[in-house]
């Protein structure tokens, strides 16, 4: 049930960003605001952490500000995933995967799934 919600959660911050961040359109359709959520999580999942450990030097030199260069380059990733989420260039791509974490962080914290 855990998983079902974030999922539902990562849809519906597609579903804003979809609507209100220029430069991102998403094909229309509940089915593709679940399959963009689910290649987001797996990528958030598998290739983040990688990620993470490489960039670990950036990191610390900026004190976790580089993070936010990564949360866009899983968005890129997950667009080049699949044919369903288009982005129209690096800033739309920064400021989508920020409204993307905040809504997940809040939705996260109002269900309670932050805990584990």
């Amino acid at each position: 049930m855990r998983l079902i919600s974030k999922l539902a959660v990562i849809a519906a911050a597609v579903w804003l960003v979809a609507a209100y961040v220029p430069g991102v359109q998403v094909q229309q359709g509940w089915t593709s605001y679940l399959l963009i959520a689910v290649i987001f999580a797996l990528v958030n999942a598998f290739v983040k952490p990688v990620l993470k450990l490489l960039a670990l030097p950036l990191l610390l030199l900026t004190l976790g500000l580089f993070l936010i260069v990564i949360n866009a380059a899983m968005l890129g990733l997950t667009a080049a995933l699949t044919e369903r989420l288009s982005l129209d260039g690096f800033v739309p791509a920064v400021l989508a995967s920020l409204v993307i974490s905040a809504v997940t962080w809040v939705g996260d914290n109002v269900l309670g799934l932050d805990e584990d």
